[in-house]
């Protein structure tokens, strides 16, 4: 393994087979397929393992193993793809807001997202929020509602900031808080720490995968799976009620080969849950 992506290899996983050019219609494609193929999953801040994101170890686990990771390896990984095509790519970093309060203050920024230039103007592409993963790159523009196979956006400004909200049917939802300023690798080691350790993030004590198909959301949170449609629409839910069970959504549903026996985490997801 070297420090430059294997794109081949990222085209495959992810099942993208088009003609790669810096251009919309390549960064839409690429986006939709990356979010099918590689789940947002949280394994291994609950195991208590660390969370490399040398491009290497990125390699190993997103590309050449059925894992997925969260925002800081998604949108590494999706970075170093988009660069390797041409096209130009800028680091940002996000303060998440989905589930706090309205009147709270702006915490840490723990979230990694990427702006993309292109001729017509730049975009905003995450592969790796959770709760929400965006299915598609959104034009980096405000006050406009933006649609995609799986929701409805919108990005405001205010304070100096840009502040992503998502239809929901309660009405809109923000996700996360985010400046234009660059960030250093150094800023997303640090969160990336934070957000793999700090109990106070859901991560360290809970089981969360996600997946976003053509017109599918789905979500698991320790033994709860929620199936959705279009803006958060829900169309089913269940709880798990054994190790078998868990194996068979992560086998099927998540595409995701656990890195410990599924037993192990099905004890720890009951333990935190007791």
């Amino acid at each position: 393994m070297t420090d430059v992506l294997q794109l081949d290899r990222y085209f495959e996983r992810i099942g993208f087979s088009g003609k790669a050019a810096p251009d919309l219609a390549t960064l839409t494609a690429i986006h939709a397929a990356h979010v099918n193929a590689i789940p947002f999953e949280g394994i291994n801040p609950l195991l208590k393992r660390p969370v490399d994101l040398d491009l290497a170890s990125l390699q190993r686990k997103l590309v050449e193993s059925r894992r997925g990771g969260y925002c800081y390896e998604h949108n590494a990984v999706l970075r170093a793809a988009l660069e390797a095509i041409g096209f130009r790519v800028t680091g940002l970093g996000g303060r998440v807001r989905w589930n706090a309060p309205p009147d709270s203050p702006l915490g840490p920024k723990t979230h990694m997202l990427l702006k993309v230039d292109l001729p017509d103007g730049p975009y905003l592409a995450d592969a790796g929020f959770g709760a929400c993963v965006l299915d598609a790159p959104l034009r980096l523009a405000t006050d406009i509602e933006q649609s995609t196979a799986m929701g409805t956006y919108k990005l405001t400004e205010a304070d100096g900031r840009l502040w992503l909200a998502a239809k929901r049917a309660g009405g809109w939802r923000t996700m996360y808080v985010f400046d234009r300023i660059p960030q250093l690798p150094s800023d997303y080691e640090l969160g990336n720490w934070y957000t793999s350790t700090n109990p106070a993030v859901p991560f360290p004590t809970t089981l969360v995968l996600e997946r976003v198909t053509g017109d599918r959301r789905f979500k698991l949170v320790n033994r709860h799976l929620i199936v959705e449609a279009r803006d958060g629409e829900q169309v089913s839910t269940r709880t798990l009620e054994s190790a078998g069970e868990l194996r068979q959504v992560l086998d099927e549903t998540f595409n995701v080969a656990s890195p410990v026996p599924v037993e192990e985490l099905w004890a720890i997801i009951n333990r935190v849950q007791a």
